[in-house]
């Protein structure tokens, strides 16, 4: 296997739970990907958003681009991205760090059709305002003309299609609803909405 050189932007801490001896944040290739960085606050407590994010089969509910997420055990993953309406991209994840309801940090597996690793942080809000959500991602798909190819991955720039996560993840926590566009046309627009059941 070939060694692989990563890039830390953040200082390491213990983890409550991690899966390798090096807990890294949010890493590709140093220098060979593109980095995005948002923030949101939400009106809920860190843990619920934390237990939400942890099951990663629901994050297509909030990522659109994400066609499903199967958990294959507790730190492994296979994602499944949206390339065009029959074609897809995959690859698996593991989880490499994490503190219950505060931090989870992973990275795709060797062999994936698109490097990605990311980190997301759940900090409790100044003045009890609810959870101020950090999530930092880092894409490389390989092949050269990465950023063209990352774009047509996700049908718009990589710092939009985070940004628009984020606030679906706003949406369905606080209001157990996402509003989405359906038909639109100059002239109207019908919405629908998805519900959120909680997990029991």
């Amino acid at each position: 296997m070939k060694a692989r050189s990563f890039s830390t932007d953040i200082a390491s801490t213990t983890p409550h739970r991690s899966t390798r001896p090096s807990p890294g944040d949010a890493a590709v290739r140093s220098g060979k990907g593109v980095k995005v960085v948002k923030s949101v606050t939400i009106n809920r407590q860190p843990q619920e958003l934390y237990a939400f994010w942890r099951n990663f089969e629901n994050l297509p509910r909030v990522m659109k681009h994400i066609a499903s997420v199967q958990c294959l055990d507790d730190n492994r993953s296979h994602w499944k991205a949206r390339r065009s309406d029959e074609r897809f991209v995959e690859w698996d994840a593991e989880v490499i760090n994490e503190r219950e309801n505060e931090l989870i940090a992973w990275e795709s597996l060797e062999g994936s059709d698109v490097r990605q690793a990311g980190t997301v942080r759940f900090t409790a809000a100044p003045g009890d305002l609810g959870t101020e959500v950090k999530l930092t991602i880092e894409y490389e798909v390989p092949g050269g003309f990465f950023t063209n190819a990352l774009a047509k991955l996700l049908k718009r720039s990589p710092e939009q299609q985070i940004q628009e996560d984020l606030r679906h993840f706003k949406q369905l926590m606080e209001t157990d609803e996402i509003p989405t566009t359906v038909g639109q046309s100059a002239a109207r627009a019908e919405d629908k909405t998805e519900k959120y059941e909680e997990s029991k």
